[in-house]
């Protein structure tokens, strides 16, 4: 990988023009034919849907989001001929530990502004300032104000790869990673790329095309009761995962081009995968809600982001035999968590941990859902590691 371009300051401000088609798009909405039965039984609940477009339409404020993400330093540079957005934030302590926090789909930056300032200023929070991170939130390459690959082959080891060189070019020579979804799969793959530069890795999901060595014992009965379980998952869940991963693009044109399927597409996942007893708004605010839909819109990374899928089945995470991520692991179990969380032997059987923590509450966007609860977890584990 080749920096090619030094790091730029960047604000997020889209033409008001793109905003003024979006309220038209909102409400020229064509509604599909509605059938009588259970709410949310057969994809996304068109009466919480219309209020949802209703609300965008008329009450939501996207200058309002691009101030708060603006209230973080936010930059720009190009790695490898693609311009990779990201906030830095720097640390208040002693000697904070740099940190890579990655996001997943269907998130973004925008589900991290909560984790951030507690992980930067853990005095603020009342924890201690010795525990304190500089943090580094890319957008992943198609997603956000990152830029969408022009060419096949950005698969989340080519993304690690980018991470690292993002790293280097800042002057970390040591430090952490964390992620779920994507996030995670990216954390793992940096620390297989690059043992000696990563401190420790810290999970909050298991990759889900993960599979151990092959060499080894056979899958205990816990292990294989967790197999059939995401197994069973996919098969009622999992539509989603297998568009994306095979035919991305032609799902791209129908939520390029409208905002309310867009918003049915995201949110049915947000709703689903948080624990939110199924009142998403009890977990995650409208607004924020908006604002992670209203980001994929503006910057038109739908398509692009979904494509991710589509290029990892080609590169999945399946260990070679006597390949394993030798690096300091913490996993966090957040109890909502889809498909379901692991047996802690069958991460063992590729990680080397040495933290694991079954969380009181929470689901798939921990940092979003439960920020204190996650932040908390990130200090403790990487405590003993600072040093090292």
């Amino acid at each position: 990988m080749e920096l090619t371009g030094s790091v730029q300051p960047f604000e997020a401000r889209m033409p008001q023009e793109l905003l003024d088609d979006l309220t038209v798009r909102l409400k020229r909405t064509r509604w599909p034919a509605e059938c009588a039965g259970e709410a949310w039984a057969a994809g996304t609940d068109a009466a919480y849907l219309r209020d949802l477009v209703r609300y965008w339409a008329s009450d939501f404020d996207w200058r309002a989001q691009e101030a708060r993400l603006n209230a973080f330093p936010q930059f720009r540079v190009r790695l490898d001929g693609l311009g990779i957005h990201f906030l830095h934030q720097r640390g208040r302590g002693p000697a904070p530990l740099p940190l890579v926090v990655t996001h997943g789909w269907p998130g973004s930056v925008f589900e991290l502004l909560h984790l951030i300032p507690r992980l930067t200023d853990p005095a603020r929070f009342g924890a201690d300032p010795a525990d304190a991170f500089d943090v580094v939130a890319p957008s992943l390459p198609g997603y956000g104000f990152s830029d969408i690959p022009a060419a096949p082959g950005m698969h989340p080891a080519r993304v690690a790869e980018l991470w690292l060189d993002l790293m280097r070019a800042l002057g970390y020579r040591r430090f952490g990673t964390q992620g779920g979804d994507w996030g995670a799969t990216v954390a793992t793959r940096m620390a297989l790329l690059a043992p000696d530069r990563v401190a420790g890795v810290h999970l909050n999901y298991l990759p889900g095309s993960y599979r151990p060595p092959p060499e080894g014992e056979v899958p205990s009965e816990d292990e294989r009761r967790f197999l059939a379980t995401c197994e069973s998952w996919y098969d009622e869940e999992g539509a989603y995962a297998h568009l994306q991963r095979t035919r991305p693009d032609t799902a791209a044109f129908a939520l390029t081009d409208s905002p309310a399927g867009l918003a049915a597409w995201i949110v049915e996942k947000l709703r689903a995968w948080s624990d939110c007893g199924g009142d998403l708004e009890r977990r995650i605010p409208r607004d924020e809600v908006l604002a992670n839909v209203a980001l994929y819109w503006v910057t038109g990374t739908i398509g692009s982001s979904m494509r991710l899928y589509y290029e990892a089945r080609r590169r999945p995470l399946q260990l070679a035999a006597g390949e394993r991520v030798r690096v300091p692991t913490g996993f966090a179990l957040f109890p909502a968590e889809t498909p379901a969380n692991p047996p802690r032997s069958w991460v063992e059987r590729g990680y080397d941990v040495v933290r694991w923590e079954e969380m009181p509450r929470g689901g798939h966007f921990a940092a979003w859902e439960e920020p204190d609860l996650l932040a908390a977890e990130l200090r403790d584990f990487f405590r003993p590691l600072r040093g090292r």
